[in-house]
């Protein structure tokens, strides 16, 4: 399930495969809805691919 307590607006680009919510938050990572936050970095995806996963660099 997605919290969406964690989602944020920013920017990022794609790096890994992270597939879902859980998969990211195992990962270490967030779902946000558009793109990753400056010094964040994208892992993967969320919810199919209508969120993104990120992580801190």
């Amino acid at each position: 399930m997605v919290s969406w307590a964690h989602i944020v607006l920013s920017r990022g680009r794609f790096t890994q495969g992270v597939s879902n919510a859980l998969s990211c938050y195992r990962n270490r990572g967030v779902c946000v809805p558009i793109t990753c936050p400056g010094g964040m970095r994208q892992i993967g995806t969320c919810v199919g691919s209508l969120a993104k996963c990120c992580r801190m660099r």
